[in-house]
């Protein structure tokens, strides 16, 4: 299991996934805008996106889950 977590704070601009959908490492997941560079979070390790806990528009703080990948 892999928990996703924001590096910075962010505004989520863009969803890539959703909960259920088989991911490879490096996959993009979302993209987060910050001080207007958007930022791509990737995933860690294959699996499959079992909790996605941001909703596009979303701001998120450094340390916030993201996802979880099992």
């Amino acid at each position: 299991m892999a928990e996703i977590r924001a590096e910075m704070v962010a505004n989520v601009w863009k969803i890539l996934v959703a909960e259920g959908d088989p991911v490879e490492e490096g996959d993009t997941l979302v993209i987060l805008e910050s001080m207007k560079m958007e930022i791509p979070v990737l995933a860690e390790d294959g699996g499959v996106v079992s909790t996605l806990r941001v909703a596009e528009g979303d701001v998120i703080q450094e340390d916030d889950l993201i996802a979880v990948i099992e």
